[in-house]
């Protein structure tokens, strides 16, 4: 049996081009292994503006588009049986642990204030959602610590330094 099995989709529906979405499978690969996530299915999807204030709007209650909405599941691992239900023999398969959705162009306009450059921002980004699917939160100052520190070993491995303090 393999020792981590994380399954993760990206999907591109943004205007933005030159987006490599194997690139972006790994980032979310080595975050939640880097979290211990051993077995599970992340879906991160890149769309535009007006996708992502719909999104805001429906699920945040908020005008206009954000940066990142991370939206986790709740629930077990799934088991198969590996013998066809001929024997008690199970073997986790990868639970959707959720969705992580980035907005581009926002992380664009926000680039030069906040990383310094779109890929450090957008790597933020991921790294944020992901933290979010897996149950970290930034709504109290020990919980926000806790967070920026996680985000700061994920960026780290990225290669980027992260900006400081990042409240959504």
């Amino acid at each position: 049996m393999t020792e981590h099995a994380v399954l993760v989709e990206v999907t591109n529906q943004s205007s933005w081009p030159d987006l490599d979405v194997d690139h972006w499978a790994q980032v979310v690969t080595d975050t939640l292994v880097g979290e211990g996530v051993r077995f599970g299915r992340l879906d991160l999807l890149f769309v535009g503006t007006d996708e992502m204030a719909t999104l805001n709007l429906e699920h945040m209650g908020k005008d206009g588009p954000t940066d990142v909405l991370s939206f986790p599941l709740d629930g077990g691992f799934d088991a198969i049986d590996l013998n066809g239900g001929t024997s008690d023999v199970l073997s986790p398969v990868p639970t959707h642990l959720g969705d992580v959705v980035v907005c581009p162009q926002v992380a664009g306009e926000q680039a030069p204030d906040h990383c310094g450059e779109l890929m450090a921002e957008l790597t933020l980004l991921v790294v944020h959602g992901v933290l979010h699917v897996l149950g970290h939160d930034h709504a109290e100052p020990d919980e926000s610590a806790r967070m920026v520190e996680r985000e700061q070993v994920h960026m780290a491995r990225c290669g980027f330094a992260h900006p400081g303090p990042v409240v959504s």
